[in-house]
């Protein structure tokens, strides 16, 4: 039997090394599921809900590893469903390939069955997008998916029509108007000019309080920032998709930024008069030095994201690694940067102390959030992979979990989309299945996807040497982080049809098809909730009631947040009595922390 475009396809992905794709049946890819059943399931087909779920897996299993997830869905809705997932991979850098099924070409303009437009629909997000039409075009346009992804760090597509998944595969010839292709991307990496590096240095070199911005593209550099940092005594702040850039255990590391940020990164980019913000693109400009208070040098790999969010004085476009290791051989070490580090690290040390005392001595209803994140935070293994949800849980992930180790941890950073923890930790499992991961999640994610995942946890968990995959769930009945946003952005008071959502028990729910399950009411069950879910045989969720009325309060509130916020208590919130309880008790630790600080587990 002669082998047929799907054959090639799956025989192709082998050779690119890609061992698991991610999908969603349909009968748009028949071809290539006939295809996948002759090839032995390989590369194994991991069967998800929902075609967003695929890619969202995609997605996690990319984050974790320095390689291209791989996703599939069928014509028509199935590909329409992936573009939530494929947003969320070109925005926040991620390189992925979408294989895409299309009606049969003889069908197309023909108003068809689950007949799509798929270069209108994909045209925006994909870094590279091609549909094969012949067989003699599938290597050179597969190669160039996986290498334009890789290079681009980007979501790529590849349509397949139906019927050209079934002709027999012929490679391309020695001939006009052939495009012969060949496997393999090699690393490489991009150095600044030796003009710039001497420009930069100027600057560093010239600064007294230096403050260093890290995010993701910073994750290769771990050795050369802590070098920076100890010439320079600056401190090091982290944007989130670089909370896991730093072990947070380096007395000079102040923490996240922002609005889920830590005190301390808030001042050290208050104070400072030099700012180097390495592999980040941090968007938050209110949280940077004023303008014209810090000169500033920015250092990324991609020339079409230098020189944004602030008025940087040098633009020096490399890898983060190789750029520092040009630069650092011209960096003067600054006296006093011994002193400065222990007075940052004083500083950290109370924060972290605030933040256990808020957690610990902040009463709720029935349980404080920040307690739950708290309490877990030193019962987690030095390596596991943490995937977290965009919900108000975000928040206590942000200030209360400590990177040490080889923890590693990521987020929906620019696009900020519900429903990813749990199928990022789906994937984070398939490229480390040695490893623990644990996904953090609000009650409305649950809710719109991740309890539907459970299924595919518990189809798959068996083929994972290490079993513990632990979902942590906080059920308060509400869409609290828009909640509090309406509060304290809009004046606007809780808008119960559309926050408030039913008390949804997820635990017996993963009870129901065979995981571990259990529900916590009461704040002394938590720590031993979180010791049953993490040694638990199988994945495992542990669902807490916490208090929607715990405020995530920013580390600089500004006057308008807070007056923003008072009105809407005035106009009727229902939660106003526990809201300015829970508010002043949580705000009052910061005035009342002092003394030998507090904790579970040495930071």
């Amino acid at each position: 039997m002669s082998q047929t475009v799907a054959d090639h396809l799956l025989a192709r992905l082998r050779e690119w090394d890609v061992e698991v794709v991610f999908g969603y049946p349909g009968d748009g890819i028949n071809g290539l599921l006939a295809a996948w059943g002759r090839a032995d399931d390989r590369p194994r087909f991991v069967q998800a809900r929902h075609e967003e779920m695929a890619a969202f897996q995609a997605v996690g299993y990319a984050k974790f590893t320095d390689r291209v997830g791989v996703c599939a869905a069928t014509s028509g809705p199935g590909a329409i469903h992936l573009l939530n997932g494929l947003y969320d991979a070109k925005l926040d850098h991620v390189p992925v390939v979408a294989v895409v099924g299309q009606t049969n070409r003889s069908a197309m303009g023909g108003s068809y069955q689950q007949e799509v437009d798929l270069h209108a629909l994909f045209k925006d997000v994909a870094c590279f997008l091609e549909t094969v039409n012949v067989p003699e075009q599938l290597p050179n346009v597969l190669d160039r998916a996986m290498r334009t992804a890789r290079a681009r760090r980007a979501p790529a597509v590849l349509v397949v029509p139906a019927d050209v998944q079934l002709l027999s595969y012929e490679a391309p010839g020695h001939e006009f108007k052939m495009v012969p292709s060949s496997l393999g991307l090699q690393e490489w990496s991009t150095v600044p000019d030796e003009d710039a590096l001497r420009r930069a240095a100027e600057v560093v070199n010239a600064g007294e309080k230096v403050a260093i911005l890290v995010g993701q593209g910073a994750a290769g550099a771990r050795a050369e920032v802590e070098r920076l940092a100890e010439l320079t005594g600056g401190g090091v702040a982290k944007a989130l998709l670089g909370k896991d850039v730093l072990p947070d255990t380096l007395p000079y590391v102040t923490g996240s930024i922002g609005l889920l940020g830590t005190r301390p990164s808030y001042e050290l980019m208050r104070d400072c008069d030099t700012l180097i913000a390495i592999g980040t693109s941090f968007p938050y400009t209110q949280f940077l030095p004023e303008f014209g208070q810090a000169r500033a040098v920015q250092i990324d790999v991609d020339p079409g994201m230098i020189g944004m969010r602030y008025p940087f004085e040098v633009n020096l476009v490399g890898d983060a690694g190789a750029a520092l290791r040009g630069l650092l051989p011209l960096i003067e070490e600054k006296q006093g940067a011994a002193e400065r580090h222990e007075k940052i690290g004083k500083s950290v040390l109370r924060w972290w102390e605030v933040l256990a005392r808020e957690a610990e001595l902040v009463s709720a209803d029935p349980i404080n959030p920040q307690y739950v994140a708290h309490t877990l935070d030193p019962l987690l293994p030095d390596d596991t992979i943490l995937a977290v949800d965009s919900a108000s849980v975000t928040n206590w992930y942000a200030r209360h979990i400590t990177m040490r180790g080889t923890m590693r941890g990521s987020v929906s950073g620019t696009l900020a989309t519900m429903g990813c923890a749990v199928p990022y930790a789906i994937g984070a499992k398939f490229a480390h299945p040695d490893r623990p991961v644990v996904a953090l999640v609000g009650d409305g994610a649950m809710q719109m996807n991740g309890m539907a995942e459970l299924i595919t946890a518990a189809r798959y968990h068996e083929r994972w040497q290490d079993p513990r995959l632990v979902v942590g769930v906080w059920n308060n009945r509400d869409l609290n982080q828009v909640t509090w946003e309406m509060r304290a952005m809009s004046g606007a008071p809780q808008f119960q049809p559309s926050q408030e959502l039913p008390d949804v028990s997820v635990a017996a729910f993963a009870r129901s098809i065979g995981l571990h399950g259990v529900r916590v009411e009461k704040p002394e069950d938590v720590t031993e909730a979180w010791r049953e879910a993490l040694a638990a045989d199988r994945p495992a969720v542990v669902e807490f009631l916490t208090d929607p009325s715990v405020p995530p309060i920013p580390p600089s509130a500004t006057w308008e947040q807070m007056e923003s916020t008072a009105k809407a208590l005035l106009k009727g919130d229902p939660e106003r009595g526990a809201i300015i309880a829970r508010g002043v008790k949580t705000k009052l630790q910061e005035y009342l922390a002092g003394g030998e600080p507090k904790f579970t587990h040495d930071r």
